[in-house]
């Protein structure tokens, strides 16, 4: 299993809106759904922004504040205090909005979304245009990989083919996605590239690193030679 892309795990049945669509009707299309994001589409069906429950909740806890307006207040506030008064999904929104595409890996999708901040990512194709969406639910199916799946592909693809090393020098093993490594490398540098590679298997939660090595060639000032990593 290696580089699951969001293709493979976003959702292609999404519920979208448009500048014009009213507060209430994003409102309602909100509960109706369950969820808790709408993007917002202009007629191309390009991604302009999001409108998420807490935008709309922007209006009850600004009710009270038509006449407490101060004049040192954050553009932070001053946006919030906009948003609540909006009463359609263009003024709503949240823009600009992270997108990935259908050929992101997981990996990086996991990444982007925790560095965004947000719960979910719109894919859009190359001509910027709505495909799917991709939930932090959909990528955490990630983590329910089996340990042995996981352990078989430490072995087989990273040390065997990718480091072309002997999986007899290695003892691995995986709890829950926690991988105990242990064993030798020839070179003291490939240890950390070797811990890297494991940490990037889907499906690991940490690595402990037990590796030792046969030769230390931290110093020797001679040209390494590094073993290719598919990406």
């Amino acid at each position: 299993m290696r580089n699951t892309l969001v293709r493979d795990v976003m959702t292609t049945e999404v519920v979208t809106v448009e500048p014009s669509t009213p507060f209430k009707e994003v409102a309602a299309k909100l509960a109706r759904h369950r969820i808790s994001a709408v993007p917002v589409l202009d007629a191309d069906r390009r991604v302009l922004g999001v409108v998420n429950d807490a935008d709309l909740l922007l209006k009850q806890e600004h009710l009270d504040t038509e006449a407490s307006i101060s004049l040192v207040w954050s553009r932070r506030r001053r946006r919030q205090r906009e948003k609540a008064a909006a009463v359609v999904a263009g003024k709503l929104m949240t823009a600009p909005v992270a997108t990935v595409s259908p050929t992101t890996t997981v990996s990086d999708a996991v990444r982007l979304l925790l560095a965004a901040g947000v719960q979910r990512l719109p894919v859009v194709d190359e001509s910027e245009r709505l495909v799917g969406i991709v939930s932090r639910a959909d990528l955490l199916g990630l983590f329910t990989r089996p340990d042995e799946a996981i352990e078989h592909e430490i072995m087989d693809d990273v040390i065997f083919d990718d480091f072309g090393m002997a999986p007899s020098r290695f003892f691995i093993h995986v709890d829950e996605g926690v991988v105990v490594l242990q064993g030798r490398t020839e070179r003291r540098s490939l240890i950390p590239l070797l811990v890297r590679a494991v940490h990037d298997v889907e499906g690991v939660v940490r690595v402990e690193n037990r590796l030792t090595f046969d030769e230390d060639d931290r110093d020797t000032g001679a040209a390494m030679v590094y073993p290719l990593v598919r990406s």
